[in-house]
């Protein structure tokens, strides 16, 4: 009996010893993958090294757990692609890199982009399939994908606009897809497909001629070209296209650190990418709407001694927007690192980054028919930049307001409700203090005129918003 006894403390204390190897084992493996995570989400930021080091030393991280979870780097490369666009080139950076050193992995890498490009579409996710595209084009640099593969599926892409009996805005976004891939991958594209390239332009200049744009005096914020043409997102777009296609496709606002690696990557093997059928058209499916591009400033706004701000059919000023579109669509649920994000733009000592940021907030508040935000957001990421940048954001800002106000007479209604809106507002959170006396020529004005009428809404509107008893401190909390 007490052998037995004995046997069975033996047999516990095994037990016992095994399951705490196991949680060990778990709990090292889950620490592990949470430092790759980590690293892969993290990288390039906060760092003292160069870019070019920490991708080094990342994918020598990420070859050596290759052997033991393969399936989990796949995972972390193909989310960070879909989920961080503005990281675009440095994922197709070490994508690059990992298939140079193992070319099964960058197949297998390539299959899960075609996957989640084919998945987006089939989910309407118009933007995840719009990146996931880019993401592909931009691999061609990285001599991971061919470039006769990625033409073919362009002009598969043009194809579906071609369609008869589907929406135009079906079309649009096809086009819009092809367009918005060519400042990454037009210079490759230019240097070894030339004729290819030029054929793609041809059939894109066709297609455009042939829009309907009557929705377009719907969308316009002011029923004015002056001073600023008012310009349909694509046909804008087309424009500044054809401008970088005279610049022989240099820009100077994408980050490409893949070039630091052109000797190890020229040498790697290429991937073709598979025939893509696009879902046909259904009647559920919902389209993104289309836009006017919105300008509020040019170069004679800014200081005469800063950086000067790009013209309107640069690809510059299309690129910056649309990094800075990104950034309030990726952080727009907390306005602080909104904010934040957007003072630390990569190029911000090339550019006039105050004037920049305040154009897109405004851009993406007149949106019409509507903000793709609630309007709170955009006052509240105002005043957040006003608080880090108090030097130079308030200025901007009250140039801008200045501007709008100059310009009301033309502004569409739902923009003229939104203006009054946000400027109580930014007013309640600034003591009220306006150089009212500026304006006072509005007094000789008929009441019913928009600028005195907008200053009379504007009063109104705080008077019926912000307690004026209510302590500072908790005005904007």
């Amino acid at each position: 009996m007490s052998r037995r006894r004995a046997y069975q403390d033996d047999d516990d204390v095994g037990y016992d010893r095994f399951c705490r190897s196991k949680r060990r084992r778990v709990s090292e493996d889950q620490e592990m993958e949470e430092k790759l995570e980590t690293l892969v989400y993290k990288i390039g930021e906060k760092s003292n090294a160069s870019l070019e080091s920490n991708l080094e030393g990342l994918v020598s991280v990420l070859e050596a757990y290759l052997t033991k979870c393969r399936e989990k780097v796949l995972r972390l490369l193909t989310d960070c692609a879909l989920k961080m666009p503005e990281k675009c080139t440095t994922y197709t950076t070490i994508a690059g890199l990992m298939n140079a050193k193992n070319y099964i992995f960058g197949g297998e890498f390539v299959e899960q982009m075609v996957k989640a490009f084919k998945d987006a579409l089939k989910r309407c996710q118009w933007d995840t399939a719009r990146y996931t595209l880019r993401f592909l084009a931009d691999l061609v640099n990285c001599h991971v994908i061919d470039a006769n593969t990625l033409l073919k599926l362009l002009e598969h892409m043009l194809d579906v606009a071609k369609e008869d009996g589907v929406p135009d805005v079906r079309k649009s976004w096809f086009i819009y897809a092809v367009l918005y891939c060519l400042p990454w991958v037009g210079r490759e594209l230019y240097e070894k497909k030339e004729a290819q390239l030029e054929l793609l332009l041809t059939t894109i200049e066709v297609l455009l001629n042939k829009r309907s744009k009557k929705h377009v005096p719907a969308l316009r914020v002011w029923s004015i070209d002056v001073p600023h043409v008012q310009e349909e997102y694509l046909d804008c777009l087309w424009e500044q296209i054809r401008k970088l296609k005279l610049d022989n496709w240099q820009e100077k606002h994408i980050l490409r650190p893949y070039l630091a690696f052109d000797s190890v990557l020229c040498e790697a093997l290429q991937h073709t990418l598979p025939v893509i059928n696009i879902p046909p058209h259904d009647d559920s499916f919902v389209y993104p709407k289309p836009t006017v591009v919105f300008r509020m400033f040019d170069y004679t706004d800014c200081p005469e001694r800063g950086p000067v701000l790009p013209g309107a059919h640069s690809i510059e000023r299309f690129l910056i927007e649309e990094q800075l579109h990104q950034i309030i669509e990726s952080y727009y649920w907390e306005r602080k690192p909104c904010a934040e994000h957007l003072l630390k733009f990569p190029y911000k000592a090339m550019i006039p980054l105050e004037y920049c940021i305040v154009e897109v907030i405004f851009a993406e508040l007149f949106n019409l028919p509507q903000p793709r935000f609630l309007e709170i957001f955009y006052g509240s990421l105002l005043i957040e930049l006003s608080k880090l940048q108090p030097t130079t954001m308030p200025q901007v800002l009250a140039q801008a307001t200045e501007i709008l106000f100059l310009r009301i007479e033309t502004m569409n209604t739902s923009c003229f409700d939104r203006f009054v809106n946000w400027f109580s507002y930014h007013l309640s959170n600034f003591q009220y203090r306006w150089s009212w006396e500026d304006w006072e020529e509005c007094l000789k004005l008929d009441h019913e005129h928009p600028r005195p009428k907008f200053i009379k809404e504007v009063l109104l509107k705080t008077m019926r918003s912000t307690p004026l008893f209510l302590p500072d401190k908790y005005k904007y909390e």
